[in-house]
């Protein structure tokens, strides 16, 4: 028997249909849980670029726009390419 373990919740599936929607359901979030949407999501809410370059080296502009959102929604992000996610979990101390 481990001591002292702490079950994680797994992360939850955010709803991506519009920038308003996704900060409605980040702000539904414990402090301690996670959220994520597709890359492709990510891409159509905050890139201008074709999917295959979205967050790309060209793209200043949509990687601001993410910035600018994560800022204003009190998180951080973190692309995980090989599950085609997005993730947002609460900022660092």
């Amino acid at each position: 028997m481990i001591k002292n373990s702490r079950w994680i919740q797994p992360a939850r599936r955010l709803d991506a249909d519009n920038k308003t929607a996704l900060a409605s359901a980040i702000s539904r979030l414990l402090p301690e849980d996670r959220g994520w949407i597709t890359l492709e999501e990510a891409g159509r809410l905050f890139s201008n670029m074709q999917p295959q370059y979205a967050f790309g080296e060209m793209d200043d502009e949509g990687k601001q726009n993410l910035e600018k959102f994560a800022r204003e929604v009190s998180r951080q992000f973190e692309f995980w390419p090989n599950e085609n996610r997005l993730y947002f979990s609460a900022r660092s101390a």
